[in-house]
């Protein structure tokens, strides 16, 4: 991805995602240092892999809290935003109703990116101030609904494919006991197995050696596996962004946090709340994939698509 790095708008920008699982701003300054970053839980996905609708009550959810969002928008004072849907609105069959909604309270129009766009947007946020790296990076973005596994590297324009793979998708499809059977999470993780391969095949990722590539993993998934992995009672983005997270850690908080009931899991410091019903949906999608693809660590990063889209907006690039 090359952006046209000669068109630069000036003034402070925001980005929104109204993701499936969470709803997030980041409003950055002229320099781009950020001055707002929030995240709240508004699960807009429920019930959609089901029902290919978007709840009213979640609909209202996310409207409220972007309610909120728009009133940071004119405290800060931001020339421009992009306002982002991604996977839990693609399902659903009355999208416009919730972008018309969006748009309207936020003050400017509600994209719905496909998850290519989705893909290719969250690599270029998470790469943007990665350390180097002589080989190929492979950005996993697990959302809500999807998950989107990105390849790319210094010499090589990055490629996504976007898996109907996500925390609250998983969780609503097989993991229907509290804390999830054996059987259910065998049939999550033969899922996710299938999608992975299928990925593969588009993106080789199998075609360079493990030493060859590094797997960057985002999204509240990994953060929250980083912040248990540390010990971290409150958030603390300088000590979870690029922290790195083991293989044999990842294992083991999938087979902790699967072994017991969601009530358990909300107690343990760092568990944001409304996310310990859909955690484990979203440990076996990372689990799995450094399985498949033989990697050993994951680089954790805090910059994401949001960081994706203010750089769009800076630089004047609208898409892949």
């Amino acid at each position: 991805m090359v952006l046209r790095t000669e068109i630069r708008t000036a003034g402070r920008l925001a980005a929104i995602d109204c993701g499936s699982n969470s709803t997030r701003l980041l409003v950055v300054d002229e320099d781009d240092t950020p001055l707002e970053r929030l995240m709240r839980i508004t699960r807009l996905a429920e019930g959609v892999d089901s029902n290919r609708r978007l709840d009213p009550v979640a609909i209202e959810r996310t409207i409220a809290v972007l309610g909120e969002f728009s009133s940071v928008l004119c405290r800060l004072g931001v020339a421009r935003t992009r306002m982002v849907a991604t996977s839990a609105a693609r399902d659903a069959e009355n999208a416009d109703t919730f972008l018309e909604q969006a748009s309207e309270v936020v003050g400017v129009q509600a994209e719905m990116l496909d998850g290519e766009e989705e893909g290719l947007l969250a690599y270029e946020g998470a790469t943007a101030d990665a350390p180097s790296f002589p080989g190929t990076n492979v950005v996993i973005d697990i959302g809500g609904g999807s998950t989107e596994l990105v390849v790319g590297g210094s010499m090589v324009e990055p490629r996504a494919v976007s898996l109907e793979l996500g925390c609250v998708r998983l969780t609503e499809r097989f993991l229907h006991h509290d804390p999830p059977l054996p059987s259910e999470l065998d049939a999550a993780s033969e899922l996710v197995r299938q999608q992975i391969a299928g990925a593969d095949r588009v993106l080789g990722i199998t075609s360079s050696t493990p030493a060859q590539r590094r797997l960057i993993g985002l999204a509240g998934t990994v953060a929250t596996l980083s912040m248990l992995d540390q010990g971290l009672t409150t958030y603390d983005r300088a000590r979870v962004h690029h922290s790195v997270l083991s293989r044999s850690a990842v294992e083991h908080w999938h087979g902790v946090l699967a072994a017991e009931p969601a009530m358990q899991r909300a107690r343990r410091p760092g568990m944001a709340e409304g996310r310990q019903d859909v955690i484990v949906g979203g440990t076996l999608i990372l689990a799995q994939v450094m399985a498949s693809f033989g990697f050993q660590r994951c680089l954790v990063s805090e910059s994401d698509i949001l960081d994706g889209l203010v750089a769009s907006l800076r630089h004047g690039w609208q898409g892949p």
